[in-house]
């Protein structure tokens, strides 16, 4: 996780990113907000157990979405994934995360920033949502994410995939996969509503069933309110945590928590400056290692 140091509405990400909002609260009031959210969250993290590691990110260049880590790079035991980012601002963010993932020893790098040069991306975690189990890569299409790019990802990496188009109310495209859609290890939460072709919706549906996992849905409203912005993670005695934010817990029917707590026990954080200025919320600001001790 990256401790903000500059963390601002980013323009140059707002213009495809219909969960921004600006906000008439002066620049230091913004970034000294979020930071006091993220202390709160890394707080609840490790008192629940989890390892983090918190990197803090430095005033030069300016990145105001540093706190989004996990769209940089994604880790697979000895390989390490750089992304093509669609935002010049964001792309600095890579510079300053390398120093510490070369102290990690992968012995394979697979980097695919050129895209870059043609205009096509694949912003990590955001753009794919992953069953590392089955090996199957869910990326939901937008001017973030290009089949193309994520074709050469899955060749790379030994996936398969299923690319679909998703929507919002407006008919916009859902910017990240990960907002729209989680998976753990027995449960999926998806907005399926999002997903305006009847195929595709119900392939989605299918393969998310086929990977033994009940299969929770939610609405555009409740997607708004991240409440597909989820991230399973171990805790104390590798206890599965599903962690979100307080705003999409709050979004959430009884009936629905009553399902996810067959699976997992829930931990919310309440980070609204964040989710509001950065347009991301809790799955965005973790960025998982896989590696081998």
């Amino acid at each position: 996780m990256v401790r903000p140091c500059r963390f601002a509405y980013n323009e140059q990400t707002a213009v495809n990113n219909a969960f921004q909002l600006k906000s008439d609260q002066q620049a230091e009031g913004v970034q000294q907000q979020a930071v006091r959210e993220f202390d709160a969250f890394v707080q609840l993290l490790r008192d629940n157990g989890v390892t983090v590691d918190v990197l803090q990110d430095t005033p030069e260049p300016s990145t105001p979405d540093s706190i989004f880590p996990n769209n940089c790079f994604s880790t697979h035991g000895d390989t390490l994934v750089l992304y093509p980012m669609f935002a010049p601002n964001r792309r600095l963010e890579r510079a300053k995360l390398m120093p510490h993932l070369q102290q990690l020893h992968f012995e394979k790098v697979v980097d695919l920033t050129h895209w870059e040069a043609q205009g096509k991306f694949l912003e990590g975690t955001g753009s794919l949502v992953l069953d590392r189990r089955q090996r199957i890569a869910y990326a939901c299409r937008s001017a973030r994410t290009h089949e193309e790019v994520l074709k050469d990802w899955a060749e790379q990496m030994g996936y398969t995939y299923f690319a679909f188009n998703g929507e919002d109310e407006q008919g916009m495209p859902i910017y990240h996969t990960n907002v729209m859609m989680h998976l753990g290890q027995d449960m999926a939460m998806v907005c399926l509503e999002a997903v305006k072709d009847e195929e595709q919706r119900n392939t989605l549906k299918q393969m998310l069933q086929w990977g033994y996992r009940d299969v929770i849905e939610i609405t555009l409203e409740q997607m708004h309110h991240f409440a597909g912005n989820m991230l399973e993670v171990n805790g104390s005695l590798h206890e599965p945590l599903l962690v979100m934010s307080t705003t999409a817990y709050d979004s959430l029917m009884v009936r629905q928590l009553m399902r996810i707590d067959r699976h997992a026990k829930i931990v919310h954080c309440d980070i609204p400056t964040i989710e509001t200025a950065g347009g991301g919320s809790a799955r965005c600001m973790m960025a998982e290692i896989f590696k081998a001790p």
